[in-house]
Order: structure tokens, then sequence, then C-alpha cells
């Protein structure tokens, strides 16, 4: 048993009348005591479920992601266009509207724009279908690639994805405590707001409850992250609704000043409203992705110009929302998405060659695809 780690569990759990919050080095300490195991998990589930109770406060989620950034896996800064784009999108998955995550990616990626996902398999409490799930069903396996694989693919492609159980088993162990308290715990609300690239990065966060777009500002002034938007997203996603306004800020954190941004987007303003595109099996999700790509048109294409235009923009590539659309409708007519998916499922393709770092075999492209 830590002690040290049962005088912060006491503390967020003594009640309304006597219970604190912890520091931001507190956070960090006790975040870390959990990833290592040095908390017993009679320890780790008290805390998760005294920690949701209490509500964490903005302070206490950075130093969370102090310890995240301490223990994590990172991906080294890369030469592109355009600042690198990492997407928090809840790992329990979706359970009620078609995701569009991995096509939002081929998208800005085709124009040089990096983007990274990060995620696992199916997540209590939720149990959707997965961004693993969705990739794999597009002839794309992240699942099997080590952290030195991955780099070089973002490198070759624009284009990573972190897989939990591989790349960040520390976190994925307390996947397990989810399941048996039965809610999401403060750390589903961190692997929103995780950033495992270090390079210039806009942070993209979906949400679903108003109170958490607050925590998410006070994380990014804290953490000086340059860019953060904040998405009012589908199941607490990143996917911009069709059949409502889409509620968005956009924080930037410049020298020692932050600005805070509101965007109200309108869809139907654009032509581009309508009912979201509910969930079907996975099977017929994965076709009508690739449906997407191979140009048919629908409420899902709809659903992917309007999320591609918007962030199209805010990487820099179109120099308005309306011109965002447009380039998001000819990047899916003339077949540079799918031209993307083709390159990624090439790169991962490439015959592979042993290679020792730090005492340990990893395995690296013996030549690099040429694109």
């Amino acid at each position: 048993m830590s002690n040290t780690f049962r005088e912060f569990l006491k503390k967020v759990g003594s009640g309304p009348h006597t219970g604190k919050d912890l520091t931001r080095a507190e956070a960090a300490e006790a975040t870390r005591l959990m990833l290592t195991q040095e908390a017993t998990p009679a320890q780790i589930g008290a805390f998760m479920i005294a920690h949701r109770i209490k509500r964490p406060t903005s302070e206490e989620l950075a130093g969370t992601l102090d310890a995240y950034e301490q223990l994590g896996p990172h991906l080294e800064a890369i030469t592109a266009s355009y600042p690198a784009v990492v997407m928090g999108i809840p790992y329990d998955g979706r359970s009620r509207t078609a995701p569009l995550g991995p096509l939002i990616a081929l998208l800005l990626a085709a124009v040089d724009c990096p983007v990274i996902q990060h995620g696992g398999d199916r997540l209590p409490t939720k149990y959707g279908i997965s961004l693993t799930e969705l990739w794999k069903g597009l002839g794309v396996d992240w699942t099997t690639l080590t952290l030195t694989e991955v780099q070089h693919v973002l490198e070759q492609t624009k284009l990573a994805y972190l897989y939990l159980p591989n790349h960040f088993p520390e976190a994925h162990a307390l996947v397990p405590y989810r399941e048996q308290i039965g809610k999401r715990p403060p750390f589903a609300t961190v692997e929103l707001a995780w950033c495992p690239y270090r390079g210039d990065v806009k942070l993209i966060s979906g949400y679903v409850h108003p109170p958490t777009e607050s925590l998410f500002q006070g994380i990014a002034e804290l953490r000086q992250v340059p860019t953060l938007i904040t998405v009012k997203g589908l199941e607490g996603s990143c996917d911009l609704p069709r059949d409502r306004t889409s509620i968005i800020g956009i924080n930037h954190f410049i020298g020692s000043e932050s600005t805070f941004d509101r965007i109200l987007l309108h869809p139907r303003d654009y032509d581009l409203g309508g009912l979201e595109v509910p969930l079907p099996d996975d099977q017929t999700m994965i076709q009508e992705l690739q449906d997407v790509l191979n140009g048919a048109a629908g409420d899902l294409t709809q659903a992917v110009i309007l999320n591609g235009g918007f962030y199209l923009w805010q990487c820099g590539h179109a120099p308005s929302l309306e011109e965002g659309f447009r380039i998001a409708q000819t990047l899916l007519r003339e077949g540079q998405a799918l031209q993307k998916l083709n390159e990624l499922k090439a790169a991962l393709q490439k015959p592979l060659e042993p290679v020792y770092l730090d005492n340990r075999v990893e395995r690296i492209p013996a030549t690099k695809p040429n694109f």
C-alpha cells in the first residue's frame, strides 16, 4: 500500500465539508502512482470513484496530463506544411451515430496536415465502435506497430495512431477499473486532452457536457497549449453535428496571454444540414466509409464535407469556411482522400528489418516508401 497515495485519497474522498482539491503537483504524483501500480487496486478504484463524485478541477487534470507526458509515449516533431492536429475522441467509441474520424484524418493528411489519433479497443462504459476497428475495416491495422514504426508512418504519410494496449500499457492497465466502477472516471476526460506529440500542434477536444469546455480551457492555459479547439460534438467526439448548431471554442496561447473565440456554426446556412446518420452494424459502417471515399453521394458524405471543410479551414489550408467545404468536396470527388488511404496501406506493408534500440529489438522499414 502507498501511504503517499492514501493521503491523496483522503483529500478527494472526505466529502463536501472536509474534502480538498489536489494541487497540480499532487495530481501528477497521484497519477504516477496509479500508472506505475504503486497504489493498490483498492486505492485506485476508490480514488477514481471519489474523484468523479468530487469533480476534477483543471489544475488536477493538468497534473494528470503532466504525468502522462512524463510516463507516456511521444511522437517526435515532423516537417509538414501545417501544425499537426491531435484529435481527442472518447475511447469508448460511438453507439448511436456514424463516426467520421478516419475520413477527416485522411482529408487533412491529403493536404499535408499531420493528424494524430489515439485509442484502444471497445472500452467501458459505452463499448461503442472504436477508431481501432474503423481503421482496421479500411485496411489499416495500427495494433501491430511499434512506436518506432508509427513514427515512420507519420513521417511518410502524415498520419499516426497510438494504440493504447501497445504504446501506453500503463494507462491501458487502468481500463478494467472503468468497468468495475461502472462509470467514466476523470481519466476519460484526460484522454480527450492528451497530446502525445512533440511539435507544433493544434489540439482538438470533443465533449458532451458544457462544464467540460471550461475544464479544457483551464487545462490549456495551465499547460500553455498553443491552440485548443473544443467541439460539442456527436457523442463527445470531434464530429460536428448536422442537425443542430455546432458550438466550438478556439483557445490560443501566445506568450503569456490567452485568447478565446466562440464559433456557432449553423450547417443549414451552407446547405449541409440534415439528420444525423445513425450507426449501422459494423460491416455496413465500414462499407459506407469506403463508399464516401469512392465518391458516393449521400448524408454521410455531406457530414464528411461539413467536418472536413471546417478542419481544413482551422488547420490553415482553406482561407475561409466556405472554401474549406469546397476543398473537402474536391478532395473526395477527385479521389485524393482515397489515394492517401492507399499510401497509408503501402507504408504499413513495406518489408521490415530488425534493429537494436536501447538493448531491445524493434523493427523499422528497410526502405522508405517513395511517395
